[in-house]
């Protein structure tokens, strides 16, 4: 059991499998840079690999390798674009296994979870490449004379800033609607996990996508991201992380009127009805809960529970998260690993220590498990008071609060109390109870009787302050083309 012991397996030097980090600047790498810190495998913490960082001078190639590469870009025909990107996809999937391999050294998620987050990604470039064929504009009824047109064009170079729990999934949702749209990226994945995002990268270039077209900086990200949204080379931010950060990028944009797609925080309520199989839903919630260590944007965090289902309910997820075995994502037998930091480590046992310190109940975990690597067991706590600070926080690890309520309307008040509404989850037999729920529950993306979320073919975002613009489905192209209307007389001047 977690809350015991690691179960250890030997998988050799990490280091032998991970690739040296380096920028990619105008279709060239660089690797002879100042270090801006280390990655760390956070299932044995050992040193992968160390990230250089990105000067001054590499910005501003980056801004004019991205403004060349736009103009190229832009000019090449969409069949052109989408034959590239299947090459690169091409690659992609050749090496899914090895690039899966590099995931779970940097992440510590469990291999076959890192294998299912590629796969995904692939999902998003086949639907972007389709998309790319289907931006149409419009011919608007006019009088004889006068043509009357809208079209639809890249806006320009993106800033694409990613975040180290999706390496692959976030810098494929960004990077493929931008190249699908005829746009430029400059993007900067997250420096503790840069590896999976350099191997994204290099499947382009092999592919034959121009130089310029698509760079990776690395660095000190804050001075990166003041220096890139302020140029006039780039036109379109987009930024998937925490609400914090985004709002702080926002703000950037917002004094140069440049345009914003973020993809921000949740905390996800799950509401979960009478006189439903309350066993059978726990049993699924526990697998959900601990996916990617509970270190997903989507996690379903607050359980809302109806108080005639409630004490089952508990009792089943407690025993579900007992059962799962945690330990180096490596292991195929293993279905939790390590959070991905120190400081995701300390967070949740600072979440944990005020839920007890406020009267709530531990159910299963609670603690760091182990001396090596940054395991936390999953945790489910009952009875949590609403203002602990894991019910108002996004947890962002394996800790599940669970609260009961009377009927429907207190638990959609619980649930819309905060100023996030990313996804949300319900599970009801009632369709009058599933009814009000569509209606009155405040998020981005709603799931009932089930916990999956949108693919590709689906839009992705948030409402409050989970997030502006929305990722995938039948407008995914719209954050990174502009409107023309063109009025032209067509008689002899």
């Amino acid at each position: 059991m977690p809350k015991q012991s690691i179960e250890w397996h030997s998988t050799g030097s990490g280091k032998d499998e991970y690739p040296r980090i380096g920028l990619f600047l105008d279709g060239e790498w660089v690797y002879d840079r100042a270090d801006a810190g280390v990655v760390v495998n956070p299932s044995t913490e050992e040193v992968l690999a160390t990230v250089p960082k990105a000067t001054d001078s590499d910005l501003q190639r980056a801004l004019g390798a991205a403004a060349r590469g736009f103009l190229i870009w832009r000019d090449t025909a969409p069949t052109e674009r989408v034959r590239v990107m299947q090459r690169a996809l091409h690659l992609l999937r050749e090496r899914k296994e090895s690039i899966a391999r590099i995931l779970t050294l940097e992440h510590g998620k469990p291999l076959s979870h890192a294998r299912a987050e590629i796969e995904r990604s692939l999902n998003f470039y086949e639907w972007e490449m389709g998309q790319a064929l289907r931006a149409y504009g419009a011919i608007v009824p006019s009088a004889p004379q006068m043509q009357k047109m809208v079209t639809r064009q890249p806006i320009g170079p993106v800033f694409a800033a990613t975040p180290w729990n999706s390496p692959m999934g976030s810098a494929a949702r960004k990077t493929s609607a931008a190249l699908a749209a005829g746009c430029s990226v400059i993007l900067k994945p997250a420096e503790e996990t840069p590896g999976t995002a350099c191997e994204l990268v290099r499947c382009f270039e092999e592919a034959g996508l121009p130089a310029g077209v698509l760079n990776l900086v690395l660095g000190d990200p804050e001075h990166i991201s003041s220096v890139l949204i302020a140029s006039p080379a780039v036109r379109m931010v987009t930024f998937t992380g925490s609400t914090g950060v985004g709002k702080h990028l926002t703000q950037l944009a917002a004094k140069v009127m440049k345009p914003v797609a973020m993809e921000l925080g949740g905390h996800a309520p799950v509401l979960v009805g009478e006189n439903v199989d309350a066993v059978a839903i726990a049993r699924m919630a526990a697998i959900v809960k601990t996916r990617g260590s509970g270190q997903i944007c989507t996690a379903p965090s607050r359980f809302i529970v109806h108080r005639n289902s409630y004490s089952e309910f508990v009792a089943a997820f407690g025993k579900a998260l007992d059962e799962l075995r945690m330990g180096d994502g490596l292991d195929p037998e293993v279905e939790v690993g390590p959070v991905s930091n120190a400081r995701r480590l300390a967070a949740a046992q600072a979440l944990v220590a005020d839920a007890r310190q406020r009267g709530a109940r531990v159910v299963a975990g609670g603690d760091r498990v182990g001396d090596r690597g940054f395991f936390f067991a999953p945790t489910l706590l009952a009875e949590v008071p609403l203002d602990a600070d894991v019910m108002t926080t996004e947890p962002f690890c394996p800790i599940a609060a669970c609260v009961s309520a009377a009927d429907l309307d207190e638990a959609i008040a619980i649930a819309n109390s905060l100023p996030f509404g990313l996804a949300g989850y319900a599970f009801t037999n009632s369709l009058e109870e599933a009814e009000q729920i569509n209606r009155r529950l405040e998020c981005g993306m709603l799931s009932i009787n089930h916990f999956d979320t949108p693919d590709a073919d689906t839009p992705f975002g948030g409402v409050k302050e989970s997030g502006l613009g929305r990722e995938g489905g039948p407008n995914s192209l719209d954050a990174y083309l502009v409107t023309k209307t063109i009025l032209q007389y067509t008689a002899k001047v």
